[in-house]
């Protein structure tokens, strides 16, 4: 009896371990295949892409974004399988979420413009006084990290201007040294003000896409509203604030009123 009962302990024993190691082996499996997943469904997205199999392409692009693996290049691939199928208010969107993480790329700025072509509505844009509007290019040319980093090399070189303008012997040069680190303090400051206002870009989301044939904007956030004009997909609007269902937006003439948000997905 004793024996038997040891075997059957140790039989017991060995099926626990057993499943402990078919368990770890599944868990291991599934976090290598969670880790290989998006690369390979990248892959298969592209491939997908130069079938012409677009909307099939677009699905996999889309299932990749929503796991928080974006990248302009997702959100570039994603918007021209888009264009592909005419759907032009979703292409534009995806060519402005690209250019939102990278200003500087080039293709998604070209297939935007392209895209725009498309849309009905043509709104001509409110005059801004030249130099507000010169220094708003300014700013949009660099990320908030790189004025930040732009911002820190400049105080250090105001540093070392102010070292060289108390310790320097020759009057010239501490002229020199002052005049310069005065406009280096000045530039240094301005960029670490550049870099919160491109955070403050970046976060916000302030701008959206209409998403919808046509759509009425309304006088109030309510459908019995006085309608006061209409914007069609890929029109770009600027999300004033929110009330409801409702969001206030203003387009690029400075015109504003109310739409349902639900017409509407922001960059």
């Amino acid at each position: 009896m004793k024996a038997i009962s040891i075997h059957t302990e140790a039989r017991r024993l060995a099926g626990k371990g057993k499943a402990f190691c078919l368990l770890l082996a599944s868990l291991i499996w599934g976090i290598s295949t969670s880790l290989a997943n998006p690369t390979d469904s990248l892959a298969y997205a592209n491939t997908l892409y130069t079938k012409g199999e677009y909307a099939s392409a677009a699905k996999h692009y889309e299932a990749i974004a929503a796991e928080g693996l974006v990248a302009p290049e997702l959100y570039y691939n994603l918007g021209n399988a888009y264009y592909k199928m005419n759907e032009t208010g979703r292409s534009i969107l995806n060519y402005e979420r690209a250019l939102r993480l990278n200003e500087n790329y080039s293709d998604a700025r070209h297939n935007l413009e392209l895209a725009k072509q498309k849309i009905v509505d043509n709104i001509p844009e409110k005059e801004n006084f030249f130099l507000l509007h010169w220094i708003e290019t300014l700013i949009r040319k660099l990320n908030s990290n790189q004025w930040l980093y732009i911002s820190f090399s400049l105080f250090i070189g105001t540093l070392i201007l102010a070292f060289l303008f108390l310790f320097a012997n020759a009057y010239r040069l501490r002229k020199i040294a002052f005049y310069t680190a005065t406009l280096a303090l000045a530039c240094s400051t301005a960029s670490f003000i550049f870099a919160g206002i491109r955070k403050s870009q970046f976060e916000k989301r302030n701008t959206a896409i209409v998403m919808t044939g046509v759509v009425v904007i309304k006088s109030s956030p309510d459908k019995r509203g006085t309608d006061l004009f209409q914007l069609h997909e890929g029109c770009k609007v600027k999300v004033k604030g929110s009330l409801g269902e409702w969001s206030e937006v203003e387009i690029a003439n400075g015109s504003a009123g109310w739409i349902e948000s639900a017409l509407i997905e922001k960059i």
